[in-house]
């Protein structure tokens, strides 16, 4: 009896060590996605801020683009999001 208790003890002991193994992996999980949401929000709020200045403003007003016209294409918008 007292062997079986033994062996069944070794059991638990590697369960819970691989347990917490899948846990802490799971933090970093949770963690990258956190932040991977989060750089998708503020792209989000920074394209919903230039659709909604250029839908506001002509597009040759200076304020409206300070490091010049944007292309076609919208290049500025997407070297803003590349930074992030």
């Amino acid at each position: 009896m007292r062997e079986q208790a033994k062996l069944r003890l070794e059991e638990l002991k590697k369960e819970f060590e691989t347990g917490q193994s899948q846990l802490q992996e799971l933090d970093r999980q949770q963690t990258r996605l956190r932040e991977t949401l989060l750089r998708i929000s503020g792209a989000i709020q920074i394209l919903d801020e230039t659709l909604a200045s250029e839908n506001s403003q002509p597009q040759d007003h200076p304020a409206n683009n300070p490091g010049g016209r944007l292309d076609s294409d919208g290049a500025r918008i997407r070297r803003v999001i590349d930074r992030s």
